[in-house]
């Protein structure tokens, strides 16, 4: 395993907005891991949203932010499987539709230094156990972009079965979507309402405590329901399961 890395965090403006514990776990795990976080103060958004909604003229500065922040960078961490399929499905071409040599090249060296956590831990350092202790009955939801952009595979999957104290339980409909897709969500509530219903049927058959994702969108999209029917089920980021240690009380 590799020690001493220099990490920089990239915490999105979802995470950064709504569920700052995710970023806060993040930091915990690979502290413990012994690595060194950094936070480029200056970050903003990677344009996801901008890019998938019509507006990509609007999501090209924030490329040139998002590399202006993090050259230089060892590694750079993403607790938010869209934001990097994000970057690699689309800031090659966006960085093209700039035409700037230095941005073009700047990008090929950047990516391949762009990891989803649960990714970096497995992919790029190699492990699967991180010294988690969780003492609960948890479930996995495999969002989509993790699944069939990054292909992450049982990644996930494995860092949880090394979890302390984890009583995993495998969601049927593993590979499922949970109907949330950002803005799809709303444009067409009525199919995403349906999904949803499906896949927290499927979690509630599970009698787990608690479902977690590599992704707080599909988390959020979850909870609603979940909450709305009194399920007493919670969500939780794989990040903060991972930061768990035996003491929290959790």
């Amino acid at each position: 395993m590799e020690v001493g890395l220099r990490v920089s965090l990239f915490i999105t403006c979802y995470n950064d907005t709504l569920f700052p514990e995710t970023g806060k776990a993040v930091v915990r795990v690979l502290e413990r891991l012994g690595h060194t976080v950094e936070f480029p103060r200056g970050q903003t958004c990677c344009g996801q949203m901008h890019y998938n909604t019509g507006y990509q003229a609007e999501a090209m500065p924030l490329l040139e932010r998002f590399v202006a922040q993090f050259r230089g960078a060892e590694a750079v961490v993403v607790p938010s499987s869209s934001c990097v399929a994000m970057m690699r499905d689309h800031y090659p071409k966006m960085a093209l539709a700039i035409g700037r040599r230095e941005l073009i090249v700047e990008v090929e060296e950047l990516l391949p230094k762009v990891f989803e956590f649960s990714e970096f831990l497995t992919k790029r350092l190699g492990l699967e156990d991180v010294g988690a202790y969780y003492p609960h009955r948890v479930t996995y939801h495999a969002s989509c972009h993790g699944l069939r952009n990054l292909l992450l595979g049982d990644g996930p999957m494995r860092l949880l079965k090394a979890v302390r104290g984890i009583d995993l339980v495998e969601l049927e409909g593993l590979e499922q979507c949970c109907g949330f897709g950002g803005t799809f969500a709303v444009k067409n509530a009525d199919v995403s309402s349906a999904m949803l219903a499906e896949k927290t049927t499927a979690v509630l058959n599970t009698k787990a405590e608690a479902c977690t994702a590599c992704d707080n969108s599909c988390l959020m999209h979850l909870q609603g329901a979940l909450h709305r029917q009194m399920t007493g089920v919670r969500t939780v980021h794989l990040a903060e399961i991972l930061a768990g240690e035996d003491g929290d009380r959790r």
